[in-house]
């Protein structure tokens, strides 16, 4: 069963049916393997490559697809409902390539986007720590000026494709405030190590990254140096929870096809499953909410097209209700599959590991509840003050 509950354009259906097929054919297949071999097979993200998937919002004068943002979402919602780890490493590429796109300067958009859009090269977004997550400005990387070079030392923690990729977007205090630079996999003083059995996630490559005294030029700098954090991460980051959104949406959708499926094939007290009433109780609210989901994701959509600011606020509530909603979505799945659930013949106890990460990465829960709420407060403030001033 597929919900459709959003207007989309002829191309738009006729995307997301490509999308569909390649999903289908390409990557249901092996994404049970990848999960349980921790590993993203090169061949896997060639196979996007070749369909202009990996660099697919990126404007076509850096080798991009040009992908409008509905577009954009479909694709992620697809490959979330294939695979949550190629939607995750797909995501984080563009967290990377769209900071770079926004706030890099014309060199730095020239020399790397096509790179990263053509697939030569991969990318990571180096943020996180190993004791400090959600309160970034308490990173303890360091950078100093050193001439026409800025040296970094620090470590960074559950950096997604961090065993792999060849370009680390990685944020360090200097001066007291956050900057961002781009630091390439071959910088002396660079090394990574594996991240393994993880509870979701499995086949993300993440990684921890060393860096001692690495040295990088001073036109690595993303954005002017003490911006780093309010605008280039927050940039990324709201990217990053767009893309989950969908992703979530996708997963939420595998769960519920599993569910039907399941629900009409087994038998229990001589009716199937799906005769039950409260099997049919699990089933509507993952229709329900799969609509809703989908419907706020396609909202901010619309927003970031239009290039629309309110999109920011509004991507946080798509990214909370999406990812909650898929939690609750494959915990359902797995308690109506029963004791067939937790085992490895059925994907819903891999959907129920990796819906729980999508509630953590890109901001976990909490933060985006106390972002929502502050908009909420800041939003009854202007109109305060608009009513006051007329």
């Amino acid at each position: 069963m597929s919900i459709q509950n959003i207007e989309l354009t002829e191309q738009q259906k006729k995307k997301q049916e490509e999308f569909k097929h390649f999903v289908d054919s390409e990557i249901v297949p092996i994404a049970g393997s990848i999960d349980q071999e921790e590993n993203m097979p090169r061949a896997v993200i060639d196979k996007l490559i070749a369909r202009g998937y990996w660099g697919a919002e990126l404007p076509p004068e850096y080798g991009g697809a040009g992908m409008d943002q509905i577009t954009y979402g479909l694709l992620h919602e697809e490959i979330g409902r294939g695979c949550a780890n190629l939607r995750n490493v797909m995501g984080v590429q563009g967290m990377v390539t769209s900071s770079i796109l926004r706030w890099g300067t014309q060199e730095q958009k020239k020399k790397w986007l096509p790179r990263l859009s053509s697939g030569e090269w991969t990318a990571a977004f180096a943020l996180t720590e190993p004791e400090v997550g959600s309160d970034a400005k308490s990173m303890h990387t360091l950078a100093r000026s050193d001439g026409s070079e800025y040296v970094i030392t620090g470590r960074k923690k559950w950096i997604t494709f961090g065993q792999n990729a060849d370009l680390f977007l990685v944020f360090a205090q200097m001066d007291g405030k956050v900057s961002a630079f781009i630091v390439e996999r071959d910088t002396p003083g660079f090394s990574s190590l594996p991240t393994v059995g993880l509870l979701g996630f499995r086949g993300s490559m993440l990684a921890e990254l060393i860096l001692e005294e690495c040295r990088v030029p001073a036109n690595h700098v993303v954005g002017k140096t003490g911006f780093g954090l309010t605008l280039v991460a927050n940039h990324g980051l709201t990217h990053g929870r767009y893309s989950t959104a969908w992703g979530a949406v996708g997963l939420a959708q595998a769960c519920l096809e599993a569910c039907l499926t399941y629900a009409s094939e087994r038998k229990q007290f001589n009716v199937y499953l799906k005769e039950h009433q409260l099997v049919q109780q699990m089933i509507a609210d993952m229709v329900v909410n799969i609509m809703a989901a989908r419907l706020l994701c396609h909202r901010v959509g619309q927003l970031r097209d239009k290039g629309d600011l309110q999109s920011i606020p509004e991507t946080s509530v798509a990214k909370y209700f999406a990812a909650t909603m898929a939690s609750k979505a494959a915990k359902d799945a797995v308690q109506l599959h029963g004791a067939n659930g937790c085992g490895p013949e059925y994907p819903v106890q891999r959907y129920m590991r990796d819906a729980k990460i999508m509630e953590i990465v890109e901001g976990s829960t909490q933060i985006q509840q106390l972002l929502i709420a502050n908009d909420a407060f800041s939003s009854l403030n202007m109109r305060s003050l608009t009513h006051e001033t007329v």
